[in-house]
């Protein structure tokens, strides 16, 4: 790797342990064929599209490809590591549904169980009827169908965020009124529409069993995993690994994001939070590609992982959503508009991509522009890590696309 400047910052002037430490792991993969790929993200990089990126893709066996280039921070020029520890945001959400369902396994939850079953607050859920733009006037009813797990799952539950919904970031309560859920976009299982669905699944695990979602997470999918380094509550020694958030300017400059988030969750959820390495995740998308286990750990049964990975949403299609803030997320243009499907917990291609994955193939991503794929049929995944706002940019999904493309060409069909 050679230095890069950003912002008049060499890498010369990170940390010598650290730039050390980080040389000294690329320089063990360094006779691996991956050139194109090396070429991509470093090029990425020396014209300031990012500031710095971790990649990482497998197949069944092992690790196929790792790197990383550019810089963690771009206002001390610290050179990225690949341990690095990165906000994934939501690619929580893929480890909430598997706790999810490992319950289900268990018996003690149901895809057809009610949520008020277990969260009372649902049995009163309203929908939207009508919302004014101009002036804030809504009108509710009650929902005729209860909002039931699979629909908190598929995000066919009604309720959304406020950057994927201009209703939701607009929406402010009557004085008096309150709602604990809600208001539903929509009457449920008709419609999807991301959201904080996975919020109320990560409920649902801390109810259901009785523990939070950080000792769960631990206890029955980490540990065993050996993903050692994936945390709500990133610990003292390890904070000076976390990259820094950054944020594109609307002249296209990246800047260190004024607000970080804190190393510690006060309150972690279902739909975001963690931290985690691309090592670590590359590690629970292999656990998937066979089906459920990894290392002679079992995460999750194989029906339970076909089931996932599985149209959970009928003829309903997954749309291209316009954002409602355009500092925090793009419009969603990898989506294929109304074709894609949905499973219990991952987005679903619908097609083949030429050169890259295979229909019924797995993924999703986090708010910085991390993001991450499953392609069962080949058996290749995927993880390439950034750190900036807004969501969906698309240097980074451009950057994504060269770096899924260049590890098919490792392993041809």
């Amino acid at each position: 790797m050679t230095d890069n400047s950003w912002n008049g910052i060499t890498r010369r002037q990170a940390s010598i342990g650290i730039a050390a430490a980080c040389l000294a792991s690329r320089a063990a993969w360094a006779a691996t064929p991956a050139d194109n790929i090396d070429s991509a993200l470093r090029a990425s990089v020396a014209r300031k599209e990012i500031p710095g990126v971790v990649a990482m893709a497998a197949d069944r066996n092992g690790i196929l490809y790792r790197g990383a280039f550019g810089v963690a921070d771009v206002t001390t020029g610290r050179a990225m590591c690949e341990n690095d520890l990165f906000r994934i945001a939501s690619m929580t959400k893929a480890v909430t549904s598997t706790a999810a369902m490992q319950l289900i396994e268990q018996g003690k939850l149901a895809l057809e169980d009610p949520v008020q079953k277990y969260l009372p607050e649902f049995a009163k859920a309203q929908e939207f009827v009508s919302f004014d733009a101009a002036t804030g006037a809504y009108r509710l009813k009650p929902v005729t169908r209860p909002v039931t797990v699979r629909h908190l799952l598929t995000h066919t539950s009604g309720l959304g965020y406020n950057f994927t919904s201009a209703i939701v970031r607009d929406f402010k309560p009557k004085e008096g009124e309150t709602y604990p859920v809600g208001p539903l976009l929509f009457e449920p299982g008709t419609r999807w529409h991301y959201g904080t669905s996975t919020d109320q699944v990560g409920r649902l695990v801390e109810t259901v069993s009785g523990d939070s979602l950080e000792s769960y997470f631990r206890a029955k999918i980490f540990a065993p995993l050996g993903m050692n380094d994936t945390a709500y509550n990133v610990p003292k020694d390890k904070e000076a690994r976390l990259v820094a958030v950054h944020r594109r300017q609307t002249g296209g400059e990246i800047v260190k994001d004024v607000v970080q988030p804190p190393p510690m969750v006060a309150r972690p959820i279902g739909g975001g939070g963690l931290a985690s390495t691309a090592s670590d995740y590359i590690r629970f998308t292999r656990m998937i590609l066979n089906d459920g286990t990894l290392d002679g750990a079992r995460i999750l049964k194989p029906e339970s992982v076909a089931a996932m990975s599985r149209n959970q949403i009928g003829a309903v299609g997954v749309p291209a959503l316009k954002t409602a803030m355009p500092e925090r997320s793009a419009d969603f243009s990898f989506v294929a508009d109304g074709s894609d499907k949905w499973g219990l917990g991952f987005l679903i291609a619908a097609d083949a991509v030429a050169g890259k994955r295979s229909a019924g193939s797995l993924s999703w991503g986090g708010i910085n522009n991390t993001y991450f794929w499953i392609d069962r049929t080949r058996g290749i995944s995927g993880v390439i890590l950034m750190q900036f706002l807004p969501f969906a940019d698309p240097q980074a999904l451009a950057l994504h696309d060269q770096f899924e493309r260049g590890v098919y060409r490792l392993k041809p069909a």
